[in-house]
């Protein structure tokens, strides 16, 4: 059996794994001229989410009209956008944030499970660094993310809570002024260079014999024949369409395209299902190693994650959602500066004179997120069509437990995940 699998980000690389280690031919299709070149390759670093890290629930969103907010909302009068903050709005509401985070969490033991096998098998670098810990400024922010807390305790995730006192014996790093609430340590959950992981999982696969197509966009994908197949394009050619059209052809087709997934999938019947999330990363030097984190230090209500990364540092987060006409636009400035702000902002606020921030390197990229928070992971109403993606920013490695979901799907084998879990995780959800 062979398939295609379009797109070579963690999620199409990770499935192309998957899929090679049961026995299949795979060929992956990527529009640029090496693999994690998309959203992958600005990944801000946590490998898996607890209720802390997801983007959304009760701490989600629920002050994005003032500046306490690590988003960016500005949706104008485009209907679907406003639409779908009004869907995410939903899930703050405790009972719904912890039936849908359920779900969550069946992915995330898939993945963890997934990961280590992973490991277990490869000798692989890919810059990890173990403990997190989640910090909060006011009482009222910690009171907001008691339901996350509980979640934790519900679904055995080992944590501590603690004093500032405490937070900053345990990270050094964080300021005992101005005072703050406490803090949350997750001293198992990791963070780890998703681009490298990614890179070294595709030399892997290709010397295995996995074909590559690099620098090839699909231009569509046609099912109606006695295999499926994609039409292959000149990523520079826009729109044009070249005389001759390269066809390629296989028993099945997995997107996991990011952003561009929903216009080769189809068959989502709300525009506002699915929507691209502007997110941002800056990666600068350490300017005083004593000041440096040894943890990843997380400011849970601004969704800003600061991890040490050899001897630099990754602040990722600021998330701009807008019309969704404008994802294949620049930023505007105004907006751009006011995003990377935040993250300056919070490298000064919770980790001062770590970072060199006037040496950064800023990246802006945009990622698939669903209006319930889950991923879109599975098959779809053709027989021969399955899909990974909308991982969202929370965890990189849920596009590793979803390639194992997948994998199985094509191979017709039962999934090792709860019913409702794929139920809720679907396509046809929407």
């Amino acid at each position: 059996m062979d398939v295609i699998v379009i797109g070579g980000g963690i999620a199409g690389i990770a499935t192309a794994w998957q899929l090679h280690a049961a026995g299949l031919s795979v060929c992956v299709i990527e529009r640029h001229a090496t693999v994690a070149q998309g959203a992958t390759y600005g990944q801000g670093g946590p490998l898996l989410p607890s209720p802390l890290d997801v983007w959304y629930g009760p701490t989600f969103l629920a002050s994005s009209r003032s500046k306490q907010s690590g988003m960016v909302v500005k949706t104008g009068f485009d209907s679907a956008a406003r639409d779908f903050v009004r869907q995410l709005a939903m899930l703050r509401d405790p009972e719904a944030f912890a039936a849908q985070y359920a779900h969550m969490q069946a992915l995330v033991d898939v993945s963890r499970r997934v990961i280590a096998d992973i490991e277990s098998r490869l000798e692989l670098d890919f810059e990890q660094r173990r403990g997190m810990l989640h910090v909060f400024r006011q009482p009222r922010e910690l009171e907001e993310a008691q339901p996350a807390i509980d979640l934790l305790k519900r679904f055995k995730v080992p944590h501590r809570l603690l004093t500032p006192e405490e937070c900053v014996a345990i990270e050094p790093s964080v300021p005992d002024y101005p005072e703050f609430a406490g803090g949350v340590l997750l001293p198992d959950e990791r963070t780890a260079n998703c681009p490298l992981f990614t890179k070294q999982l595709k030399q892997v696969l290709e010397d295995g014999g996995v074909q590559f197509r690099m620098h090839r966009a699909v231009a569509s994908v046609r099912l109606d024949g006695a295999r499926a197949a994609v039409e292959l394009a000149d990523p520079n050619e826009g729109k044009k369409r070249s005389a001759d059209v390269e066809l390629i052809t296989a028993d099945a087709i997995v997107v996991a395209a990011g952003t561009g997934t929903p216009a080769l999938i189809g068959g989502i019947k709300s525009a506002a299902s699915l929507f691209p999330l502007r997110v941002h990363t800056l990666t600068a030097p350490v300017a005083y190693e004593e000041r440096a984190p040894h943890l990843t230090v997380v400011d849970s209500i601004k969704r800003i994650t600061m991890s040490r990364v050899n001897q630099r540092l990754r602040v990722g987060g600021a998330g701009v959602l807008q019309s969704a006409s404008k994802a294949d636009k620049p930023l505007d400035a105004a907006l751009s500066r006011r995003a990377l702000d935040l993250l300056g902002q919070g490298t000064h606020d919770w980790i001062p004179g770590a970072a060199r921030v006037s040496a950064a390197r800023a990246w802006d990229g945009l990622r698939l997120v669903s209006a319930d928070g889950l991923p879109v992971v599975g098959a779809t109403r053709h027989p021969r069509l399955f899909v990974n993606a909308a991982h969202g920013p929370a965890g990189w490695g849920l596009a590793c437990g979803s390639a194992k979901v997948v994998a199985d799907l094509v191979s017709g084998v039962t999934p090792d995940i709860p019913a409702d879990t794929l139920a809720a995780l679907s396509l046809e959800r929407f």
